[in-house]
């Protein structure tokens, strides 16, 4: 969750600048740092690893002047925290500077590509492509606008970035691919800002627009041209807003669970980041309080959680067994707690809630404590109780979820939960060098397959408007797609008031088939390979009662859709990470059958965020 800010107008850009950063900084960051245009053209950067006031300070009194400039809070990827790593990245020449947010699939192919060219990189950065890449373009007489619209072209991935040139003086040009990062900008008068989120230039102006997928802005402080990313002239006008908190936290969402959904893909980079080194294929789990003797000695994992966190820690526990050879357990908080659990020291209780101060969740960590086990928790929110509670915390980073139903945490508490189980395999060397490289290699895929998944609603918004009225649903899923379908049927309850049962669908003929008739819609899940076959006789079973057939799929698959009513693609990802994707369409359905219904979806009836009684 990088903070970007920008400007170019007639004012000092610095102090814009770093009160921009200064109000990004719930967004994290472990590094942070500014660029400028000098009055004699000249670029200028200030960087600083840790908090924002390390570069305060080495800035001191001397502003630099300049009224064009960049900065960033930067949470690291690829390269450790540092100011060598730390954000802007500059070309060889010090001509082009950019801040970027997002991670470059390709970028180990495209440093190739600029090594043989003769570029010399001086970070450990995936970013610093992106300059090099400008700087390449322009070699070849590209304009600025051009050079960075070609080098668009060549990113694969999810991204937000930002980007000034010296023979450009007063052009910041911007551009997003995909959802893992947002990019608004603020229209003042003979002046313009760019930033990540809103607060970036609260108060300078209230008068907005928003970059979308696939969108590029060349920005002056009297003008702003948009295009998408073939070229084409995009007609774009500024909206409005108020200066609430209410609409600087939604953006331009009618609802917090929309917005929230659709900040996963960037939610999952935040997660990611200095957990992950995507170059050399290495986990980095920092503090983790179990020497590699005691790992070794790991009879059991428990993980415990209520509501989403349960859904969560039950596909925790398939991953806990098969990438790191552990027997696992995935138990509900309020049971555990008074069921006389058996424990000892060489048992790992794992404690996951968003908010970290759900009753029953503390009652088991307390519980796990007190009979010696080691205790863990995955959390959202720092300094929480259950942070307190927990040897050591590994969090979700999600950013602020307002909606009471849970979506960006439990995604990033997935993303949490299986970094832990490949660093335990690797560890108990359950999982080789080589797939263990392979098995952190395929999490760079995962921003942009989500950013994938919510680019285009209409799929999502012509089911709902078939199937709002229908009083029942029913998920089926198997293996890793099992806790997915309780899942999206805890989120169809919560927001439409709808009934619905989450089930393995190896379970429906010892029950739930009686209930199967034309009035009952079916979402069956069949994103895993091992088990398509066996799911399709399950479509099959279901179709010849009279049900209706909604399929999440993976993309291409005809046979899965010609046997379903509706159908909900998903791309192709590793199959051990497709729980991750295929929560996300539930996540959609519910949330458009919801509106339809009327339903107050950021607020549901009887429900809270956080469940802090028993």
């Amino acid at each position: 969750m990088c903070g970007i800010i920008g400007y170019t107008g007639n004012n000092k850009a610095a102090p814009i600048l770093l009160q921009g950063l200064k109000s990004l900084e719930y967004r994290g960051y472990d590094s942070a740092g500014i660029g400028l245009l000098s009055p004699k053209g000249k670029i200028i950067v200030y960087k600083a690893a840790g908090k924002l006031s390390s570069l305060v300070n080495s800035i001191g009194e001397n502003i630099p002047l300049g009224s064009t400039g960049i900065g960033h809070t930067r949470w690291a990827t690829h390269g450790l925290p540092s100011m060598i790593n730390s954000h802007p990245i500059q070309d060889c020449n010090q001509e082009v500077i950019v801040v970027h947010n997002g991670i470059v699939e390709n970028y180990l192919t495209l440093k190739e590509f600029l090594l043989n060219d003769g570029h010399k990189f001086t970070s450990d950065t995936d970013s610093e492509v992106i300059p090099h890449l400008i700087e390449n373009y322009l070699s070849k007489k590209y304009s600025f606008k051009s050079a960075v619209l070609k080098t668009a072209s060549q990113l694969k991935g999810a991204h937000a970035v930002v980007a000034f040139y010296k023979n450009a003086p007063s052009a910041l040009v911007a551009f997003r691919l995909g959802n893992a990062g947002g990019l608004v900008l603020g229209i003042g008068n003979n002046e313009t800002y760019v930033g990540s989120d809103l607060p970036a230039f609260l108060p300078h102006t209230r008068r907005v627009v928003y970059l979308r997928d696939q969108e590029l802005a060349y920005i002056k402080p009297d003008k702003v041209t948009y295009l998408n990313l073939k070229g084409a002239t995009l007609n774009k006008e500024p909206i409005n807003i108020p200066y609430t908190y209410e609409s600087v936290a939604k953006d331009n969402y009618r609802h917090f669970m929309l917005k929230e959904i659709e900040d996963q893909a960037e939610a999952v980079i935040s997660s990611l980041r200095s957990r992950v080194d995507f170059e050399n294929s290495t986990l980095n789990l920092e503090g983790f309080p179990l020497s590699d003797t005691e790992i070794q000695k790991l009879n059991r994992v428990i993980f415990v959680g209520m509501g989403t966190s349960f859904n969560a820690a039950t596909v925790g526990k398939l991953w806990m067994e098969s990438l790191a050879g552990i027997q696992a357990d995935a138990d509900n908080s309020s049971e555990f707690r008074y069921r006389n659990p058996v424990l000892d020291s060489n048992t790992l209780v794992v404690a996951i809630g968003q908010s970290g101060e759900t009753a029953d969740t503390l009652g088991a960590m307390e519980e796990a404590i007190k009979r010696n086990a080691r205790v863990i928790t995955i959390c959202n929110i720092e300094g929480s109780q259950a942070t307190h509670l927990a040897e050591w915390t590994l969090y979700m980073r999600a950013g602020m979820e307002i909606g009471v139903a849970s979506t960006k945490t439990f995604i990033t508490s997935l993303i949490d939960l299986y970094v832990l189980c490949i660093y335990l395999g690797i560890k108990r060397k359950v999982l080789s060098e080589n797939e263990a490289k392979t098995t952190i290699a395929t999490l760079a895929s995962l921003p942009s397959a989500i950013g994938h998944i919510t680019n285009d609603h209409s799929q999502y918004q012509n089911i709902a408007r078939k199937l709002f009225n229908h009083p029942n649903f029913l998920f089926l899923g198997r293996g890793l797609n099992y806790p997915i379908a309780m899942e999206g049927a805890l989120k169809l309850k919560e927001v439409s008031y709808i009934h619905a049962e989450g089930y393995p669908a190896g379970e429906m003929k010892h029950g739930p088939i009686a209930l199967i008739d034309e009035n009952l819609p079916v979402v069956a899940l069949v994103t895993n390979q091992e088990s398509r076959d066996k799911m399709l006789n399950n479509i099959s079973e279901v179709k010849v009662r009279g049900g209706i057939v909604i399929s999440v799929t993976t993309e291409g698959d005809d046979i899965v859709a010609k046997n379903s009513d509706y159908v909900l693609s998903v791309p192709k990802i590793a199959e051990p990470l497709s729980p991750i994707i295929t929560a996300i369409p539930l996540q959609l359905l519910a949330y458009y059958i919801a509106i339809l219904r009327d339903c107050d979806v950021d607020q549901p009836r009887n429900l809270a965020k956080s469940v802090t009684v028993e």
